[in-house]
């Protein structure tokens, strides 16, 4: 086996530090006027647990996690010895050959949920962290070097019904994981292996529940959107319709133009921490490995059971869209002008439940820090 020609990212110092512009290849780059369009992306808060007291990177993160409810970047926690032992080699001889993996596979880097620009696959672990690592092998087909790889590891289960554990599919390398201690034992749920071709781009969405995301090998961008901005978002269920976050269509999007947002572009070894209902679109600018473990924070009897990815709604916001459809269904028996007015009528009582929320969350945060 030989190692494979790649691009390796080229970004200066002050554009890690700054995160407006940065290149990933020769042929990929994410900046440009296009960026100019878009509000300006707040800079994420970082926890660097190496220079800080204990007492007070524990304070900071339980304010993220628990009051303020917003992303931010933990670095230096010890992780375990992954980010040093999880070359291509070590982990193709700590995983048994026969491994297969359910993946997706795609021509196009920005994977598409609704034009389904990418097909399923079965492959081996081995064969997969070839192609995503550039290592040209015997074994593999040549033309299978032209796509783009993702895993998001799944349980046993074929029909994809398991829920993801790292510990109980991967124990092997999984013994060099340290998983931070920031949520109770009793809420975990699963742990993703994430395993990303360079360049690989997934859409927008957001999950049900509280999790990290550990870089293990190689950077990723993330832009994060805050839950206040799902009405300019696009939405297609629980997925942003925009692909291309960084030239959308404004004639088509409109709203989208001011949307606040936070970037990160996570280094090897940084913690990032995603809240539940955090709309978040990830890119891999390099060959990368991370684990993404998730938790329920709220009370178990509001997740659904059946639910094996942690991204289904919660179960009163399901039954919530149930009643709606049945309020939409009965407004058909009325005139179209008839049920535009009624229509209008309840998006006024929603904005003013909106509102109401509104005040409640910025109250509490005003207590919270009164008590900090």
């Amino acid at each position: 086996m030989s190692s494979g020609k790649e691009n390796s990212s080229a970004i200066s110092e002050q554009e890690r530090e700054t995160g407006e512009t940065f290149r990933v290849s020769q042929e990929f780059e994410l900046a440009g006027s296009s960026r100019k369009k878009l509000n300006a992306p707040v800079t994420l808060g970082i926890i660097d647990v190496r220079k800080t007291a204990k007492k007070d990177w524990e304070s900071a993160i339980n304010t993220a996690f628990h009051q303020t409810r917003k992303p931010v970047v933990i670095r230096g926690c010890d992780i375990g010895p992954c980010k040093e032992k999880w070359s291509p080699e070590y982990l193709i001889s700590n995983c048994p050959p026969e491994k297969k993996v359910k993946v997706h596979k795609s021509k196009e880097r920005q994977l598409d949920f609704r034009r389904k620009n990418f097909i399923y696959d079965t492959i081996s672990f081995r064969h997969l962290i070839w192609l995503c690592s550039g290592i040209e092998s015997e074994e593999v087909e040549e033309e299978k070097y032209q796509y783009f790889w993702y895993l998001r590891s799944i349980g046993e289960d074929p029909r994809g019904k398991d829920v993801s554990d790292i510990s109980v599919h991967f124990p092997t390398l999984a013994a060099d994981l340290k998983i931070p201690d920031v949520f109770p034992n009793e809420s975990f749920f699963s742990s993703v292996f994430r395993i990303t071709s360079p360049h690989l781009q997934l859409w927008t969405h957001y999950d049900t529940c509280d999790n990290i995301l550990i870089q293990i090998r190689g950077r990723k961008r993330i832009v994060f959107y805050p839950p206040t901005e799902a009405l300019n978002l696009y939405l297609d269920g629980d997925k942003s319709e925009i692909v291309d976050i960084d030239n959308p269509d404004f004639e088509r999007y409109p709203k989208f133009r001011d949307v606040e947002h936070f970037e990160v572009i996570l280094e090897e070894g940084d913690i990032v921490f995603i809240p539940a209902l955090w709309f978040h679109n990830v890119t891999a600018l390099d060959y990368s490995i991370s684990v993404n473990v998730f938790w329920k924070n709220l009370g178990e009897q509001l997740y659904d059971k059946k639910d094996p990815y942690g991204n289904k709604d919660l179960i009163p916001a399901q039954l919530g869209y149930r009643t709606l459809d049945k309020i939409i269904g009965q407004l058909h028996t009325l005139p179209p002008q008839y049920q535009d007015f009624y229509l209008r009528r309840m998006v006024v009582r929603l904005e003013k439940r909106i509102d109401e929320l509104d005040v409640t969350t910025k109250q509490e945060s005003t207590d919270d820090n009164l008590d900090a």
